[in-house]
């Protein structure tokens, strides 16, 4: 096994690792930077399989690399247990629940001409996930700030300009991790300096909503996917607008309110949100089109941790490399912030669904072992009974 300076003295199994993120990928909702907490919470906190210091180096390279942020962490701490092997059978594990729930819902979709219910369900379950997302964003705050003046002060710049433009920047973080070495770790030579960030640096399973596609349409959805998972930064929601695009103004392979649905699916299931790939592909191209859109969004980010982390990994205890990531990693929570911000203003839209929200974040606070998975539920049926009386 391999273990970081700070992590447990028990010993554990690469199936622990598995079963957990099997779990993760099946029960746990709330999008990208709830799922983060989530790892914190159980890895870091209660299980101390992650060390600290392994957990932040994860979340600040899922920051500057492009691809889905929770699954990317994921995959990188597969990585710390048993490096290829590990980043492989964890991102299976973590990506096949959401995928086979995705694809279920998906053949719904197609035989019944749409989800009405999820209007209503996405009503009150959008009000839960907000408080769940708030207090992950808060113990990540707590864990990686603790009384640093510098960290705070990127922390607050990063959430701000988040919040202000509705968007995360990738130059931003690159900045605020280099304002950091500037000050903690000052370089004697400029082109040293340089040197360390560098390293930063086929019959009815074809059929989709509208009929049987092409080859060629399978080849660009495929294609389409691939760059997305290689150039879009962020969290998984950052996705929907490069998604949006693509598949409603290029290609027109699904309608407005189709990709409406498509993104309900993705936040209503478990598992990274990026999943929404998988409805995506379904609707063009049946099964196979589910499966090649998944395997293309998630293969860049894979590779990019198992190519890139032993790089990233041995200059880690470089005090340059430390200041940087510790910059990145308050630009990105700060940048997590921000989107709490955005995403509660769209989600709490009256006093229902700020209630749902304030009794779902008090349950957290007051009832430390409360279920998420129920507490979803609950709210998707408070949703569905409020949404009747729209």
């Amino acid at each position: 096994m391999i273990a970081a300076e700070g992590a447990d003295e028990r010993q554990y199994a690469l199936g622990d690792l598995l079963r957990y993120f099997l779990r993760l990928g099946a029960v746990g909702f709330g999008g990208p930077i709830a799922l983060c907490g989530y790892m914190q919470r159980d890895l870091v906190e209660r299980r101390r399989w992650i060390a600290p210091e392994d957990y932040k180096q994860g979340l600040a390279l899922a920051q500057l690399a492009p691809g889905p942020l929770a699954a990317q962490l994921a995959i990188y701490l597969g990585w710390v247990r048993a490096r290829t092997l590990g980043a492989t059978l964890v991102a299976l594990a973590f990506v096949l629940p959401s995928f086979l729930m995705v694809l279920v819902l998906s053949a719904l979709y197609v035989q019944y001409g749409g989800l009405a219910w999820m209007q209503g369900a996405f009503y009150g379950i959008g009000a839960a996930v907000i408080a769940i997302i708030a207090r992950s964003a808060w113990k990540l705050v707590r864990m990686t700030l603790a009384r640093d003046w510098l960290l705070w002060s990127i922390f607050l710049a990063a959430g701000t300009i988040t919040a202000w433009t509705e968007s995360e920047n990738i130059w931003l973080f690159l900045l605020c991790g280099t304002i950091t070495i500037l000050v903690k770790a000052p370089p004697r030579l400029l082109l040293r300096s340089v040197s360390a960030a560098s390293l930063f640096s086929a019959g009815g399973v074809l059929t989709g909503a509208h009929g049987a596609a092409s080859v060629g349409t399978v080849g660009k959805l495929f294609w389409f996917f691939l760059k997305a998972g290689a150039f879009v930064f962020g969290s998984g929601l950052a996705i929907v607008p490069f998604l949006y695009g693509g598949v409603v103004v290029q290609f027109h392979w699904l309608s407005e309110r189709q990709f409406l649905d498509a993104v309900a699916v993705a936040m209503i299931t478990p598992g990274p949100v990026v999943i929404t790939a998988a409805f995506v592909g379904y609707l063009v191209a049946g099964p196979v089109g589910a499966t090649l859109a998944s395997l293309a969004v998630f293969a860049p980010p894979y590779l990019i941790v198992v190519l890139g982390a032993p790089w990233y990994r041995r200059f880690a205890q470089n005090r340059k490399v430390k200041a940087f990531v510790q910059g990145v990693t308050a630009a990105a929570v700060g940048a997590i912030a921000g989107a709490t911000f955005i995403l509660g203003r769209r989600a709490l839209v009256d006093l229902p669904t700020t209630l749902i929200a304030a009794a779902v974040l008090a349950l957290l606070l007051i009832a430390k072992k409360t279920s998420e998975p129920l507490l979803i539920v609950a709210a998707g049926i408070a949703g569905l009974l409020m949404w009747k009386g729209h």
